[in-house]
């Protein structure tokens, strides 16, 4: 699979793994640690989730200015994976529930998340960079594109395996504690604490202390014994992405000879790409900035719509889909919730990166395969395509209002709730346009930046993808206030715009391209 690709590649992927464990830990949990932690709503965990994302993302920028600047690529990368690990420590530290002063431990969270996004923004750009550089070797330049998608496919190993292990933390603890796990009652422990619960949604309160193992009939008791041991769990589930930190920076350094040098002037590759960027005239440069410039403005709505999976997508399995069938029990643990979701994308990921990979090089061989901006403009359909899942699947549903306990709604019952193969599906196409947009986006940026930029362009390709995210709260505004299916309308919207404007530019950026 890695031949024709340079050594360092493998390596590179490792690597990251550590770094999408986070990721995907922070986006299975984050918003359901805030919500139960915090009992904030969806619409404000949403605007410290997108803010979060915004800046994991923004930073990767200046991230890459700092690295172009002192062209010390490696450097920069093993320093944002130690900030990273600071970042997770803050975090994981557990602090009582129900907290006492909120806007203190707000503070502190916040100023966590701002550490993990800091160290990011320092360490992802700049991995990409040096990938792409191990590129500009003309022996390797013609599999560019199946090289960012074999290290695609293999930085989001770790992606699968962080979702369940951040369930089985929680899970585990909470079974230490004599309870179990119920998706509901965090929203009504924290309604309860508040106001007092009345009515049908007092009714389902009692019922579900029984069922999860309640060790008394005082409700404020059981309500803040259940939201501490709850929360105590998620914050031991971010302290195993310290260990994934470890892991990643253990094979950074053990690796790290065989990934390209640009501090300085050596005999071979790196004399060449010093050459080339002396060659390169202004208007070429800027035709080549215009080009990426053009393309960061379409995939901000791709970013806008997919990365809902860690906020509004996880919101809908919690209360709208059936999770009753979702579970694995490996005795000691039992692994189930709205957040097992979240393993999903990354297992396609693995399982269609190949396929794609195969049908792609078919084509090349046939000199049929599309151009990379091409391959982005089917992409932006693709993801169209999975939202119109999401409406038809939604079409009968009730308001959030109407099953939010914080308005003294009655969460749903398993029967009323939908099939977990709606959320599946949804992924399924989701990912598959993921992979048509992320990794060929992130090897087009390498292919025509020009090389003295080539950290700051990673980082301006991330800079996109963080103002799509700053958008997302806008999905959990609507998720909370409209019918679900015109939540999901609007990202089919955006999508098929944003083709749109693509296949309009695309002969010109095909010809940026060449």
């Amino acid at each position: 699979m890695f031949k024709n690709h340079p050594k360092g590649l493998m390596a590179a992927s490792l690597a990251n793994m550590g770094e999408r464990f986070g990721f995907y830990t922070m986006m299975a949990i984050l918003v359901l640690f805030l919500q139960a932690k915090f009992g904030l709503n969806g619409k404000d965990a949403g605007l410290i989730y997108s803010i979060f994302y915004f800046s994991i993302y923004i930073l990767a920028f200046v991230g890459g200015i700092i690295a172009d600047r002192i062209r010390n690529y490696k450097g920069v990368i093993m320093t944002g994976l130690f900030i990273m690990a600071a970042g997770y420590v803050m975090i994981a530290i557990p602090s009582p529930t129900p907290v006492a002063n909120q806007t203190l431990m707000l503070v502190v969270t916040c100023i966590g998340l701002f550490t993990i996004a800091f160290g990011n923004g320092l360490f992802k750009g700049n991995l990409q960079a040096l990938v792409g550089q191990m590129y500009d070797n003309p022996t390797f330049g013609k599999m560019r594109d199946s090289g960012f998608s074999l290290f695609y496919m293999f930085i989001n190993v770790g992606a699968i395996f962080a979702p369940f292990t951040a369930i089985g933390i929680r899970n585990w603890w909470l079974g230490k504690h004599g309870f179990e796990y119920n998706a509901d009652l965090p929203a009504l422990c924290h309604q309860q604490l508040d106001s007092g619960l009345t009515g049908d949604a007092a009714l389902k309160f009692q019922t579900l202390m029984t069922e999860v193992g309640a060790k008394t009939t005082n409700l404020n008791e059981f309500a803040a014994d259940y939201l501490n041991v709850f929360t105590t769990g998620f914050h031991y589930a971010f302290a195993a992405a310290i260990g994934a930190m470890a892991i990643s920076l253990a094979i950074y350094l053990a690796n790290k000879k065989n990934f390209p040098n640009v501090t300085k002037k050596v005999k071979g590759e790196e004399e060449k790409l010093d050459a080339n960027q002396v060659k390169m005239d202004i208007k070429e440069i800027k035709q080549r900035m215009y080009a990426l410039f053009a393309v960061f403005g379409i995939v901000i709505f791709f970013w806008f719509s997919f990365h809902q999976n860690g906020l509004t997508l996880t919101m809908f399995a919690r209360d709208y889909t059936d999770l009753s069938g979702i579970k694995i029990n490996l005795g000691f643990v039992s692994i189930e919730g709205a957040e097992i979701f979240q393993s999903i994308n990354p297992i396609f990921i693995v399982i269609l990166t190949p396929i794609i990979m195969a049908i792609f090089g078919w084509l090349r061989a046939k000199g049929k395969e599309p151009s990379t901006p091409k391959k982005i403009a089917i992409g932006m359909f693709i993801a169209a395509s999975a939202y119109i899942v999401m409406a038809i699947g939604s079409m009968d549903l009730p308001l959030f209002s109407t099953i939010d306990p914080a308005n003294n709604g009655v969460p749903l019952d398993a029967a009323a709730k939908v099939t977990p193969m709606l959320l599946i599906g949804t992924y399924f196409i989701l990912t598959i346009a993921e992979l048509f947009i992320s990794p060929l986006g992130i090897s087009f940026v390498s292919k025509v930046a020009p090389p003295h930029l080539q950290g700051i362009m990673q980082g301006g390709w991330l800079g996109a993808t963080a103002i799509g995210n700053q958008l997302l709260f806008i999905g959990a505004i609507l998720y909370e206030s409209v019918p679900l299916w015109i939540t999901w309308t609007v990202f089919v919207t955006v999508c098929l715009i944003s083709m749109l404007t693509m296949i309009f530019m695309l002969k010109w950026l095909e010809r940026v391209a060449k």
